[in-house]
């Protein structure tokens, strides 16, 4: 088939342009000669015959020594350099300039140098924008990325667009973490000291939610909300984020070995999760956009992680079901929250299977010792007092542990404040918080199983003194169930 001009090389145009251009002349020359003859010489047609077949012949000698002679001046002058800058930009390796070469001789025609001149400068400036612009998008991707996260940037950036306001429905996993009692723990401290205790902890946790392709969406102070599913949705969202959460348990346990060695209180955290459909996107306005979700199950997931005690990783129903397969859950929970329209039901999860066999450290329980200490309580409801105080008392406890009675009524997962109202040694306690996570019926008055969320640590060393002191004093002898016989000079 024959090529189209603009499929033709400049060694193929050129040469045939030359050949028939010369052809022509010649051919013009011929009829011109043979005319001339006839008419000057009056010359007949036999003898017109050989001469003009001399001519032909001498025509074919020209043509073809011009054809060799111009080819190889052309080729030496014109088409090989322009081949060559033509197999240059072929070879042209961007990621090795150094290494781009246009091997033409130096007497090629002078429009030509310029043009590989002219090239060398272009591709330089060229490479400088390119690599600017690179340098521009990997900066907006590394800083950027530090607030979105590097999949949501590349989405954003990728996407024609990623700028504009709105979302698209999907499902996804949402993981809420909190720390138990760290407002608490932040007063009376050093804020910058807090800072880096807080910066410590969030930096841990951040690596293990990159390393299960988790999207941290915000940190809502010394809460992380993190999500699983976007900017694509995965079958496994809901294994990854279970798995993320408890290994999110187990390096903060690491990370309270090494705060303790550091001189600095250990961390407790709650993890809820839920999965359900929510609105993804640009929200806000033109002036000020956040990329983020919206829908119930975000609130869902935030009201199961205000239900968790510290350690535990509570997960809804819809995602126990979709995990129910590859994991290890104790009982569910049933708990009625405030603005929901049927009951909350959560289950704790203790271990997920292949591929991460993740499973949660059990806790050593320490025992329960026999002591009666007075307090008195009040009811919390989003970290506000909403009713007290009651009166009550110790039974038997540990250092993370109250097993007491109330004179009000208490329910699972109420969140309560305790105060013991007494000083001991010049030292007064402060406000201990807890969740009531069991009820006791029993025959007559109910006991409650308290578990503690925050106490101060020196309040946790004198109550470990007090424990330790009653467990020994419990091994010889069956002491007096009062405070004022374990610890004489208890002041009312």
């Amino acid at each position: 088939m024959k090529k189209n001009t603009h499929e033709r090389g400049i060694r193929e145009i050129l040469l045939a342009g030359v050949f028939w251009r010369i052809l022509i002349i010649e051919m013009i020359l011929l009829v011109w000669s043979v005319l001339y003859r006839m008419i000057s010489q009056d010359a007949g047609g036999l003898d017109l015959l050989w001469y003009a077949l001399r001519i032909v012949f001498l025509v074919a000698v020209i043509l073809g020594f011009m054809m060799v002679t111009l080819q190889r001046f052309l080729e030496k002058k014109i088409i090989r350099p322009l081949e060559a800058v033509a197999e240059a930009n072929r070879q042209l390796d961007v990621n090795r300039p150094e290494e781009d070469n246009v091997p033409i001789e130096g007497d090629a025609a002078i429009e030509i140098r310029e043009i590989v001149s002219s090239r060398a400068a272009m591709l330089d400036a060229i490479l400088k924008v390119s690599a600017q612009r690179l340098q521009l998008v990997n900066f907006i991707k590394d800083t950027f990325g530090r607030y979105l996260g590097h999949t949501v940037v590349d989405e954003i950036l990728n996407s024609p667009d990623g700028r504009r306001i709105g979302g698209r429905r999907q499902t996804v996993t949402v993981l809420m973490s909190d720390l138990r009692g760290f407002s608490d723990l932040s007063d009376g401290r050093d804020p910058e000291e807090m800072v880096r205790i807080l910066n410590r902890y969030l930096e841990a946790m951040t690596r293990v939610i990159e390393r299960y392709d988790g999207v941290i969406d915000e940190f809502i102070g010394d809460a992380i909300l993190t999500v699983f599913g976007i900017p694509e949705e995965k079958d496994d969202d809901p294994v990854r984020a279970v798995a993320c959460a408890l290994a999110m348990q187990r390096t903060l346990a690491d990370l309270n070995r090494n705060l303790v060695v550091d001189g600095l209180p250990p961390l407790e955290m709650g993890i809820g999760i839920n999965t359900g459909p929510v609105v993804v996107g640009n929200l806000g306005s033109e002036a000020r956009t956040k990329y983020g979700i919206v829908g119930a199950a975000v609130n869902i997931a935030s009201r199961i992680e205000s239900n968790t005690l510290g350690g535990q990783v509570l997960v809804g129903e819809a995602t126990y079901e979709l995990i129910r397969d590859r994991a290890i859950a104790m009982s569910p929970m049933t708990v009625m929250m405030k603005g929901l329209k049927r009951p909350l039901v959560c289950y704790p999860v203790m271990a997920i299977g292949p591929p991460f066999d993740i499973r949660l450290e059990k806790k050593k329980e320490d025992p329960l010792v026999e002591i009666r200490l007075p307090f008195q309580l009040w009811l919390l409801e989003d970290k506000k007092v909403v009713a007290g105080p009651f009166d009550g008392e110790t039974l038997r406890l540990n250092t993370s542990v109250l097993i007491a009675s109330v004179t009000q009524r208490l329910t699972v997962l109420t969140n309560v404040k305790l105060l013991l109202t007494f000083c001991q040694e010049a030292h007064c306690f402060s406000d201990i918080y807890a969740k009531v996570s069991a009820v006791d019926e029993g025959r007559g008055q109910p006991s409650y199983h308290l578990g503690i969320t925050y106490m101060e640590q020196a309040d946790k060393a004198l109550l470990s003194r007090w424990i330790e002191a009653a467990g020994i004093s419990a091994k010889g002898k069956r002491s007096q169930d009062t405070a004022s016989a374990l610890f004489p000079g208890t002041e009312g």
